[in-house]
């Protein structure tokens, strides 16, 4: 609809007749007018309106046409420009995938060596415990046995002392019973 007002504003715009002259070479046409029906006149004009109304449908056609092109165009590079950003933006994923990754190696790799330090320093306090502990312990045996052997020499005087002691009470009493006029055999 707005096309067909296009067009027709367009034609009478554009294509008007110019006005009429009055004289010898408009008297031939006037003649030659006069013997043609005024139909011929109609369809005359309607023929030329039709022209022009051809002309501007083409020249709007035409317009339309390069419209559309300018549009593919412009999509076509729309579309590739999309492109080139979908592979930039894949490559700077890919990069930034590579980048972390080679944080968490390093990370991990600090990690690692913390963790051998740590366990390195634990191995050492250890090592150095169990030589104390080793220490402590040949020292207590030493210790140990150093007061056996004192408890044993010490029991050992002391028994030598209590035999000596019970051999006297035994002879003093045998002596006694013997006193008493009783065999210390029999007994």
């Amino acid at each position: 609809m707005n096309l067909f007002l296009l067009f027709q504003g367009c034609s009478s715009k554009f294509f008007t007749m110019p006005p009429k002259k009055k004289g010898k070479a408009n008297s031939k046409k006037e003649k030659s007018k006069k013997s043609t029906p005024e139909k011929d006149d109609g369809l005359t004009e309607k023929y030329k309106r039709s022209v022009l109304d051809v002309a501007v449908l083409k020249e709007h056609l035409a317009l339309r046409t390069n419209v559309a092109r300018q549009a593919t165009a412009d999509r076509d590079d729309l579309k590739n420009q999309i492109r080139d950003l979908e592979q930039v933006r894949t490559q700077e994923r890919s990069d930034m995938k590579d980048i972390t990754a080679g944080k968490c190696q390093v990370e991990l790799k600090s990690e690692r060596e913390e963790r051998e330090k740590r366990e390195a320093e634990k191995d050492a306090i250890i090592s150095d415990l169990q030589y104390k502990l080793d220490s402590m312990e040949s020292e207590c045996e030493k210790i140990l046995h150093g007061c056996l052997d004192s408890l044993l020499s010490q029991l050992a005087e002391t028994r030598l002392h209590w035999e000596e002691q019970s051999t006297v009470i035994h002879q003093e009493v045998k002596d006694t019973l013997i006193d008493f006029g009783i065999n210390p055999l029999l007994i």
